[in-house]
């Protein structure tokens, strides 16, 4: 079993989060830190194999549900799941997500289909399924990015969904104003995860890719999945009360220069 992150803040004391995706990567890492912060935390994954090892990663404090975030009634099933339980939801990381290699001239419309359905209508439908369990001073994060202002080769597809996610923040932020809900959306860098294994690269491929990215990155290195679990916690607390509605970059100064 994982040693548990250790944390004297409490910034999410007593808090329920949810945070969809989080078998591995970003989400993993994220779901321990909230943890670490004092919440009680959900986690949803699409295999339970992966579900169950993240929980006992994670610890005591977390709960793993079966659901893919493209299945409506996935969805419906894990917010009944969360009702029951816990009764409300405090803090939402919509962070399910992913995307493959196609260049413009071999974009399938099955590739299309797939990569829209989870990072777009995934994130919306999770989003609007969550709000009856959320109140005033509730906080939803968003997980988008550097592609969402910047162009990549054979990454269209999943560049504009990150835009998409991007322009939900924005709007979403007017659209729940009276509810004083806050959303925010953090958008990494180049964090290697388990994710670059779905991109069809060979270890070398992807190696050469980091290091290629590395020489655009003004601190000189790739980041972690845990820095962008800490900036995810900074969006999810009352440390950010007065932050709604913009894109945080968490990639070491590559989109900034």
């Amino acid at each position: 079993m994982t040693t548990p992150l250790t944390s004297a803040s409490g910034k999410l004391s007593g808090k329920v989060a949810l945070v969809t995706g989080g078998t591995s990567g970003i989400g993993l890492a994220t779901a321990k830190r909230f943890v670490a912060e004092g919440a009680h935390v959900f986690i949803t994954g699409r295999r339970q194999s992966a579900l169950d090892a993240a929980v006992q990663a994670i610890g005591p404090h977390a709960t793993g549900i079966r659901a893919d975030a493209s299945s409506m009634a996935d969805l419906d099933q894990l917010f009944a799941q969360i009702q029951k339980d816990k009764g409300r939801l405090d803090v939402l990381f919509a962070n399910a997500g992913g995307g493959l290699l196609a260049p413009l001239g071999e974009i399938t419309e099955e590739h299309f289909d797939t990569t829209f359905d989870t990072n777009v209508k995934g994130v919306l439908f999770t989003v609007q399924k969550a709000l009856p369990l959320m109140h005033a001073g509730a906080a939803i994060v968003l997980n988008a990015s550097t592609t969402s202002i910047k162009g990549t080769g054979a990454f269209s597809v999943y560049s504009a969904t990150k835009a998409a996610v991007r322009n939900f923040a924005r709007s979403w932020s007017i659209d729940l104003r009276e509810r004083q809900i806050r959303v925010n959306v953090i958008s990494p860098g180049v964090v290697p995860t388990p994710g670059y294994d779905l991109l069809g690269l060979t270890e070398e491929q992807k190696q050469g890719f980091v290091a290629s990215q590395v020489a655009t990155i003004p601190l000189g290195r790739v980041g972690t999945t845990d820095e962008i679990a800490k900036a995810v916690v900074f969006l999810a607390s009352d440390d950010s009360s007065f932050v709604n509605g913009i894109e945080l970059f968490v990639d070491g100064g590559m989109t900034q220069v």
